[in-house]
């Protein structure tokens, strides 16, 4: 089963500093029938100005990624943990028993984008920690690049929950392959371009949500940038 939300359809807010675009309730927006996907729990699409950002602020028991698209992106946090991410990095954080942190453009004069992703966590009260990785772009062309796994490993984020997040640049008219394991979930999210998931036919910032999808032929039907999470 594939059910495809297109961009328009999420949530959007602004707030002249922060453009923000929720795939699920978060904050103010709240829809009863839309609060998770399996253990995923919010994808918030950002654009934070120059020099402006989040203050510090606590969190518990969720696993926190950032995938910067344009700029760079500055985390702080009660661990004493000070890291700068650009393009080609990702962020994870595991709140854990409990972390406070904060967020900002990381530049005084450049613009900033990315994806916000939470997870549940596999286990509660876990010690909070902190991960900063880069990734090769070059390495998506054509095919899914893994940032984010449950092994970690070089390039790659460590996350406490059974799940990866994979990113990939996929040229017109090549197919991709990825075969799901049973009783598991797919979010896949277009980042530009337009892609065909088995029929499904999605756009620039349209996303779709996967169940018992055995095999997940993706074609670009135009150069695509898209990113795929596989979820318990």
């Amino acid at each position: 089963m594939i059910q495809v939300f297109p961009a328009h359809t999420r949530n959007s807010s602004d707030l002249g500093w922060l453009k923000g675009y929720k795939s699920f309730s978060f904050g103010d927006y709240f829809d009863e029938n839309n609060t998770s996907f399996g253990v995923m729990r919010v994808c918030n699409y950002d654009e934070i100005a120059a020099g402006r950002g989040f203050g510090p602020h606590p969190h518990s028991d969720m696993e926190i990624v950032s995938v910067v698209l344009s700029g760079a992106i500055k985390h702080e946090d009660s661990l004493g943990n000070v890291a700068i991410t650009a393009v080609g990095g990702v962020q994870r954080m595991s709140a854990g028993s409990g972390v406070i942190h904060a967020e900002y453009n990381a530049s005084d004069s450049e613009p900033l984008s990315l994806f916000q992703l939470w997870f549940m966590p596999a286990k509660r009260g876990t010690e909070p920690s902190f991960e900063n990785v880069t990734y090769v772009p070059e390495a998506m062309t054509n095919a899914l690049l893994p940032v984010v796994t449950p092994e970690g490993g070089e390039h790659q984020a460590k996350i406490y929950q059974d799940m990866s997040i994979y990113l990939s640049k996929l040229e017109a008219g090549k197919e991709l392959v990825f075969n799901q394991g049973e009783n598991r979930r797919i979010f896949l999210m277009v980042i530009s371009g337009k892609l065909e998931a088995n029929q499904a036919q999605l756009e620039t910032m349209d996303s779709a949500r996967m169940e018992a999808e055995s095999t997940l032929v993706l074609r670009a039907v135009e150069d695509a940038h898209f990113m795929l999470i596989d979820l318990p």
